[in-house]
């Protein structure tokens, strides 16, 4: 009809930016140390020292060392690194390594 405006047909919403979304960056820079419980039998001694050094370096190093280990015996070791929210605590250790192994090309 002459003299109307064509209708407008609404869009869908758009998803959140990802400036909404947390921020899910990891620094596998980031110094880390990769430590080991002495143990008996497979078994964590908690008594004593607590775990000791095995190796200095940087978060992505004591990933690749710490998924090297047979996996019945990864309860025994934990990485020591800064807190990095919302994936990395200042301890790691178990299924959080390995997730971070895996997911590590896209963080």
């Amino acid at each position: 009809m002459p003299g109307r405006e064509p209708r407008q047909i609404p869009t869908p919403a758009e998803p959140p930016a990802p400036a909404s979304r947390p921020h899910a960056h990891v620094n596998f820079d980031a110094p880390a140390s990769l430590r080991k419980w002495p143990s008996f039998n497979n078994q964590r001694r908690t008594e004593g020292t607590g775990p000791y050094l095995l190796l200095d370096g940087t978060l992505d190093e004591c990933i690749r060392e710490f998924v090297a280990k047979p996996a019945p015996m990864r309860h025994l070791y934990e990485i020591h690194t800064s807190s990095q929210p919302p994936l990395v605590a200042d301890i790691l250790s178990g299924e959080i390594v390995v997730e971070l192994a895996r997911l590590r090309e896209f963080l």
